[in-house]
């Protein structure tokens, strides 16, 4: 039988809530990545992949995005965004990682950086 990392029923309802409640800087990079506008890519909300659950998720290109709050800059928030991180590179998906603030600061420069956080190009 083959196991699943994606979107497992047990987070679903933990996924719904946190769909239904972005953050603001969420709901902003939201705007840009839905309906495919960046490069024509994919995006998904709050995709689970094993216990984890994704701010951000591009499926072809097995690229999370995550963007980082106050709860992240904590030791305890930086040991959990670490262990996070090498779970998903070992599972071969790469993360890029944003401050909220840069979201509304420099939203242009956040969507470039995520492009080049793809494969190839349009």
């Amino acid at each position: 039988m083959k196991s699943t990392r994606h979107n497992r029923p047990e987070l679903k309802a933990a996924r719904q809530a946190l769909r239904a409640s972005l953050t603001p800087a969420e709901a902003k990079l939201w705007s840009a990545l839905q309906n495919s506008q960046l490069a024509g890519r994919k995006f998904r909300r709050q995709h689970s992949i094993a216990t984890y659950i994704l701010d951000f998720y591009c499926p072809s290109e097995r690229l999370a995005v995550e963007l980082d709050g106050q709860g992240h800059f904590a030791a305890t928030g930086e040991a959990a965004d670490v262990a996070r991180t090498d779970y998903l590179q070992n599972v071969g998906i790469r993360v890029v990682r944003f401050e909220n603030k840069l979201v509304f600061e420099q939203l242009e420069f956040v969507l470039a950086a995520i492009r080049q956080g793809f494969r190839s190009d349009d």
